[in-house]
């Protein structure tokens, strides 16, 4: 079961964070990009994707925040199902690490 207002309650926080824009995701919903790269893409109310490097996805999954990506579970990619209003908060966590790692990222490119 989906939760109602997930996909608002998520464009809100992540299109909050600097610099992170909002597109159509090829395969539907929205993909929210910092620059050229993904930090993740939702589907309706009910899914959301995110990428990670393999090492970090590993630490995610283990500890139980979200699970192997429903089509590729062995990249670097998570899902989170939205059953819950506990669940919609993960996504953003998780969302906002992959911004970071994104933001980090674009700095250490910026500095060679």
């Amino acid at each position: 079961m989906a939760v109602q207002g997930a996909s608002d309650t998520i464009g809100a926080a992540v299109l909050a964070w600097e610099g992170v824009a909002a597109h159509p995701h090829r395969f539907g919903g929205t993909e929210y990009r910092l620059g050229k790269r993904e930090i993740g893409h939702i589907h309706g109310n009910s899914l959301v994707d995110i990428p990670f490097p393999t090492r970090v996805r590993d630490e995610v999954v283990a500890a139980g925040r979200a699970q192997a990506h429903h089509l590729l579970p062995d990249s670097g990619w998570v899902s989170v199902y939205m059953r819950t209003d506990e669940d919609v908060q993960r996504a953003i966590e998780l969302l906002r690490m992959s911004y970071e790692l994104a933001v980090a990222q674009k700095v250490r490119r910026s500095a060679t």
